[in-house]
């Protein structure tokens, strides 16, 4: 390598005159120093940011409203060296001297950085522990939100006193992990005293930047003017000020090159060079041949830079480059930042690079690497996928093996650090390089297909489940590639991990890795409609489970079961894998299996009716999901903490919760989340009436996964039917099919025959409606709920109602007079209101001997209960059912009760009614009582709506 001529000592050339003219933007970042670089540059009154003024009135404006709590995040995009940075410098300026924390992350040029790395800055710069914040779950996708909400926690503090400014620059070049954390903190800005202003070169920006942009304001930055270039450029004429704008396109950088090369008098206005790259490029063969040689290599390192790691590239001691790095610097190539140095611009960096033959950079590339690893050697994790980037860049020339290597280091590192997109980008750059064994091509596959899954990218995962199965050499490594894939509602994902999975069942694998592929057949059996499978598989994977003591196996094994369990033939065994479950989780210290022992042990007390147990034990499940972390597990907490305040006529309470777990969960699995949302609002209705958003979720389109789409027809009729759209109604419950080919899911069985029974006693399809009835009998002193999301009361109260529209009264009286007992003491007072409702009419239908009496006392009951309650669906409904009683006894009022009945309504009270009707108080309050006593009322509200009702 040509470097070891750099080890005689050569004259250095005398650096240009210093620029005297006034620039556009000093093309370093700034150190962490802010406030140095604050007196350094000035601000925009004093110094001036030739035609930025409009951007930087928004910027300070947003500024201020971000100090004042109102936060947000402002994308600025420009081509290269349009002047980001520079307007980033002078803001953090100003929030510096506002009082304001300010802090910094750069997005590196290449792909050699460790994962999160602007955030590490940010870290750093606000005094925190980089390394604590960005961690979490690496094996599990709540890991990821566990991260993320650390971040936003580190952020909030850091702004609690007088607010803060982060600039994240570059970050078009910013890896995907760092774009998920922005995302997420973009959307609690507006709550927080954060401003957050992100650079990105445009054109060219990644997906993310798009979807960036429908939560932030944009600042896009374009060229100067031809009055911005004479404020640059106030030495030169007209006519080379309209020659420069001509070549510049105004761009700021370029001008500063152009200014540097008038200064130094090397500008030839007939050759003018074309872009920025030329006039580097120029200006490199002007300095020694040692500087050049060391920029080069730094230029290979990246634009930030060590100079001890370049010494040992060009085997100098460190000493022997100070004054290369001083003509450098002098040259305008490099800058100091804090420590290290840095290139004063990527367009710099990349002159420099261009410059370089193939194998001299090839021979840098190694060198560099090289030079990484001896001096990293303790502690390679902040290096690695800079290492891998290196050496990647020499799989061409027959180093592919150690490419290999590090690439499937760096990628491994990557996961850990829960950057799964950034593992899959560098897994798949380690299987591009050929050829790969089969054996090491089938571990990289499963770690790609790992990966992937966490990312959500479930193409890539099914994809590499697939490869790595076709790679695998030997069973075990056929059931590892199966168990890289779930059970998911997609079809065809499935298709794919069941062939994977038979393919691995039948080979010679461990009993451990049996009962895990059972334990998922399960799964797949379940989605796919088998439930006459599902007993024996889950069965046969508990059993072995059991045996083998590998906790993994048995943690999935106990899922299955679970699952295989359901309705209330196997809630017994469930509230015993629950306990299995938990007793595993204080075992092994898992906060997972602690969390899936609390949901099955609460679902469990809410299917029983034991509804105020259900609400004790809240509190345990949820502090297992905030060990666990994530959407996800909360909106587990969610669903149920809204069904329990459902099913106790906490209505507003069941509302708000459930809102707010459909909110968490549908950014990340939009199916559940919408179909346990749905099934919550369809409960309501029936007590409160259809909201705006139930209705709207009414007339939507639904397209729920296959094996859930007769469930979401029925459920979508019974809310048409509360809705008052009978026809509607009748056409969803149409699309179900004929009742003999329904297909419900084991756990949505119950609940799906209660809704398609009280829909089909909306419409009139009473002949189903006669077939539901009889399926619903084996259910008798059962409570309908729906896997935890919705609670619909005893399952007498559907006989009742289904029984009375059949004229079928003895047995509709029989079951609700249960029904009300049940609800009764499951602590479901709405449901008690519902079936005394529909006791009061089923005796006003009968009406036997003493039917009538019995009818109006309930009523009473039942009004009293559902205006208590709020149950708005109900109100009208009892006050009309009383009406119709107090009808045949208004003409037994006499014409002086009917008039004190009028003054009631008027809200009168005993006093006044005697002063206007020249009476005694006492013999007003006679009144009152008598006409109480004739209308069977127990109260003075009941006498007014009774007379308002008569008077219309």
């Amino acid at each position: 390598m040509a470097a070891k001529a750099l080890q005689i000592p050569l004259p250095i050339r005398t650096p240009p005159p210093p620029v005297t003219m006034q620039t556009f933007i000093p093309v370093h970042l700034p150190p962490l120093s802010l406030v140095d670089t604050f007196h350094q540059v000035g601000n925009a009154d004093r110094m001036g940011i030739t035609g930025r003024g409009r951007e930087l009135r928004a910027l300070r404006e947003w500024l201020d409203e971000a100090r004042g709590g109102a936060g947000r995040l402002v994308l600025c995009s420009g081509e290269a060296g349009i002047g980001k940075t520079r307007l980033a410098q002078e803001l953090a300026g100003t929030a510096l001297a506002a009082g304001s924390a300010v802090a910094w992350g750069r997005c590196v040029e290449g792909e050699g950085a460790p994962a999160y790395w602007p955030w590490h800055q940010v870290l750093r710069s606000l005094g925190a522990d980089a390394a604590d914040v960005l961690s979490g779950d690496a094996c599990s996708p709540e890991g990821r939100f566990q991260l993320f909400e650390a971040m936003a926690g580190a952020i909030r503090e850091a702004a609690r006193k007088s607010g803060l400014l982060v600039i994240l620059d570059d970050i078009h070049r910013g890896d995907e992990p760092s774009l998920l954390v922005l995302r997420h903190l973009a959307d609690q800005l507006g709550e927080l005293p954060v401003l957050v202003v992100a650079t990105f070169r445009d054109p060219g920006s990644p997906r993310l930047v798009g979807e960036l942009s429908r939560v932030a304001e944009r600042l896009e930055l374009r060229g100067l003017d031809l009055a911005g270039l004479r404020e640059q450029l106030p030495e030169a004429t007209d006519e080379e000020i309209d020659r420069v704008h001509q070549v510049t396109g105004g761009n700021p950088l370029f001008v500063k090159e152009v200014a540097r090369a008038m200064a130094d008098g090397t500008w030839r206005p007939d050759r003018p060079p074309a872009t920025v790259l030329d006039i580097v490029a120029g200006r490199l063969g002007r300095v020694s041949a040692d500087c050049r040689r060391l920029v080069q290599a730094a230029a290979i390192a990246g634009r930030d830079f060590q100079l001890e790691v370049i010494a040992a590239v060009l085997d100098l001691p460190v000493a022997d480059c100070l004054p290369l790095v001083d003509e450098a610097v002098a040259f305008g190539f490099v800058d100091h930042v804090g420590d290290d140095l840095r290139f004063v611009h990527a367009l710099t960096r990349d002159a420099v690079e261009a410059s370089l033959t193939i194998a001299d950079r090839a021979a840098l590339h190694r060198a560099v690497a090289e030079s990484l690893e001896r001096q990293f050697a303790d502690d390679l994790s902040e290096h690695l996928a800079d290492i891998a980037r290196h050496r990647a860049e020499l799989a061409q020339y027959g180093e592919g093996e150690a490419a290999r290597r590090w690439l499937v280091l760096a990628a491994d590192d990557a996961v850990r650090r829960i950057a799964h997109e950034e593992g899959v980008r560098l897994y798949q750059a380690a299987l591009t390089i050929g050829p790969v064994p089969p054996e090491e091509r089938c571990r990289v596959q499963v770690a790609l297909g790992r990966a992937a899954y966490l990312a959500g990218d479930l193409p890539t995962c099914v994809a590499a489940a697939a490869g790595a199965a076709e790679a695998a050499q030997i069973p075990e490594q056929k059931a590892e590639a199966a168990l890289v894939l779930e059970a998911v509602p997609d079809p065809g994902i499935n298709a794919t991990a069941k062939r994977l999975c038979e393919e691995a069942l039948t080979g010679e694998v461990s009993d451990a890795s049996r009962a895990r592929l059972l334990a998922l057949r399960s799964h797949l059996a379940f989605y796919d409609g088998e439930q006459e499978r599902l007993d024996a598989l889950s069965s046969e994977a508990l059993k072995l489970a059991r045996s083998t003591k590998d906790d993994q196996a048995l943690a999935d094994a106990l899922r299955a079961r679970q699952e295989a369990c359901p309705g209330p033939a196997g809630r017994a065994e469930r509230l015993g894998l629950a306990a299995e479950m938990l007793a595993l989780a204080q075992r092994t210290g898992s906060a997972r299996s602690a969390m899936w022992g609390e949901l099955w042990r609460l679902d469990a007390l809410i299917e029983s009716g034991r509804l105020t147990a259900a609400a004790e034990e809240l509190p345990a499940l949820r502090v297992a999901i905030e060990r666990v972390g994530g959407p996800v597990s909360a909106w587990h907490h969610d669903r149920l903490a809204a069904c329990i305040a459902q099913a106790r006529g906490r209505y507003d309470e069941a509302a708000a919760v459930g809102r707010r777990g459909f909110d968490r969960m549908r950014v990340v699995e939009r199916a559940p989340a919408t179909g346990a949302y749905f099934a919550l609002q369809t409960s309501l209705a029936g007590h409160i009436g259809v909201t705006d958003e139930a209705a709207a979720f009414a007339r939507q389109t639904f397209d729920p996964p296959p094996r859930f789409a007769t469930m979401a027809r029925l459920s979508r009729a019974y809310l048409l039917t509360c809705a008052g759209l009978p026809d509607e109604a009748a056409a969803s419950y149409r699309q179900a099919g004929p009742l003999e080919t329904w297909s419900l899911p084991a756990f949505f069985v119950l609940p799906g025959y209660v809704y398609a029974a009280l829909a089909c006693a909306g419409i009139g399809r009473h002949d189903d409606l006669a077939a539901l009835l009889d399926r619903l009998e084996p259910f008798r002193g059962e409570y309908v709920v729906g896997n935890g999301v919705a609670f619909m009361g005893p399952v007498e109260l559907a006989l009742g109602r289904g029984a009375a529209v059949l004229g079928r009264l003895d047995a509709a009286i029989a079951d609700l007079v249960v029904a009300i007992k049940q609800a009764d003491r499951a602590g479901a007072p709405g449901f008690v209101a519902e079936a005394q409702y529909y006791l009061a009419k089923a005796l006003v239908d009968r009406n036997s001997p003493g039917d009538r009496d019995q009818a109006k006392s309930v009523a009473q009951e039942a009004d009293l209960q559902a205006r208590s309650l709020g149950m708005t669906a109900y109100a009208e409904r009892t006050a009309s059912l009383l009406a119709g009683f107090t009808q045949t006894t208004r003409t037994a009022l006499s014409s002086r009760e009917a008039e004190v009945a009028a003054l009631v309504a008027e809200g009168l009270t005993n006093r006044q009614i005697a002063e206007r009707l020249v009476i005694s108080e006492r013999t007003a309050q006679n009144h009152v009582q008598h006409i109480l006593t004739k209308l069977g009322f127990a109260t003075r509200s009941q006498i007014a709506a009774w007379s308002t009702r008569a008077a219309r």
